[in-house]
């Protein structure tokens, strides 16, 4: 059976062959598998556009219901949806494992949903991404993201496209993890275009509006402020540097190849570059590129090049991973921008990537367990 081509026949040749009912972990043909992430691979990129865009469109204006960003991000969640739904039903490409990782984050990013509905119905516009509500929407994608990339690892092939495949799929949930700090690297930015127009900052005038009647205040540079950096100083290093920087050593632990934390830094950094030029040329609110976390990347690919043992590396990688990063940052905030920091809390976020580390280095094992048999490709 050919796999080249796309035609109303084809489709219904491949339904015909592969709808059928089936337990999680069944041997899945080659074919299938690539059919099945490709289409992941699509909805995962509509749904990173979508948050992409979503996060600066509201630090541009209120106006939220159907809302172009949340469009695309449906239609990437759409086929998000329907993929679980057949890996559920035929139990092709996902052990039991996999399969609950992927139904737990949907559902639970399903479920958000409505959620975050009635919170801003409730309590008027949520305009921070650490809010609870928009909390159960970055945990549910994580659960999908994760399903994703075990699946991958399980049963795609072992060719030239495996390593750069789980990669992606592991930067993907790097960034879902960091997404709530970009609220910060947004905020500092949203700021400085007050301070250099003041009246007329990126946001536009009913969400200054908006900001200032919240606290009270005419509308004014405290109103912005206020809904721009709602957060301590200290949580964008701890959280950034004490638990997201953790997937860039799992991402070493489990690729298994060099430079992997540094690949996974640069696709995101080089992300968000490319996103920075696009919304600075379409007018929207850019934020500040995290572009310290390269040097985390090196640092972190830098401990697994050197003679440590597995448990002492979490603990020396995490010191010299916390004192590179705040060095960077702190030159990026002088020569570019990032956002406000507290550097007494250099050895809490020290502390807390020992501490994820570790337990990183302890469960890696078990992710990368169970890899699935490969199948043949079934070809009539």
């Amino acid at each position: 059976m050919s796999t080249k081509g796309w035609s109303v026949a084809r489709v219904r040749e491949l339904w015909s062959l592969y709808w059928t009912r089936g337990a999680a972990g069944r041997q899945t043909p080659a074919e299938l598998v690539s059919i099945m992430y490709g289409w992941w691979f699509v909805a995962l990129v509509l749904k990173l556009l979508g948050g992409s865009w979503d996060i600066s469109w509201h630090f541009w204006t209120i106006r939220d219901n159907l809302a172009p960003p949340h469009d695309l991000n449906t239609v990437g969640t759409g086929i998000a949806v329907a993929l679980v739904l057949f890996h559920t039903y035929t139990g092709y490409g996902a052990d039991r494992t996999t399969l609950r990782w992927m139904q737990w984050g949907t559902g639970l990013f399903l479920v958000a949903i409505p959620i975050d509905v009635v919170n801003h119905t409730v309590n008027g516009l949520d305009i921070t991404t650490w809010s609870p509500s928009h909390s159960l929407l970055f945990i549910g994608t994580a659960g999908m993201l994760i399903g994703v990339a075990l699946g991958w690892h399980r049963n795609a092939a072992r060719g030239r496209w495996f390593a750069p495949g789980l990669i992606v799929l592991l930067t993907l949930v790097f960034e879902d993890f960091w997404f709530p700090n970009e609220q910060q690297e947004y905020g500092v930015l949203e700021i400085a275009s007050w301070d250099a127009n003041p009246g007329h900052p990126y946001a536009n005038q009913e969400l200054l509006q908006f900001a200032s009647d919240q606290i009270h205040q005419p509308v004014g540079r405290a109103g912005i402020v206020h809904f721009s950096l709602p957060m301590p100083d200290w949580v964008y290093p701890v959280w950034g540097l004490g638990v997201c920087v953790l997937l860039f050593a799992l991402g070493r632990q489990i690729v298994g190849r060099r430079w992997t934390a540094t690949a996974m830094a640069g696709l995101y950094v080089g992300f968000r570059s490319a996103l920075w030029l696009v919304l600075t040329a379409t007018t929207f609110p850019p934020s500040a590129v995290p572009f310290f976390l390269l040097g985390a990347g090196v640092a972190v690919d830098l401990m697994f090049l050197l003679p440590l043992s597995r448990w002492l590396r979490p603990v020396v990688g995490a010191v010299a991973v916390t004192a590179v990063s705040y060095a960077l940052l702190y030159g990026q905030s002088v020569l570019l921008a990032a956002p406000p920091r507290a550097d007494w809390a250099a050895p809490v976020s020290a502390a807390v990537l020992a501490v994820v580390w570790l337990a990183a280095t302890a469960l890696a094992p078990r992710l990368t367990a169970a890899k699935a048999e490969p199948a043949p490709s079934l070809r009539a």
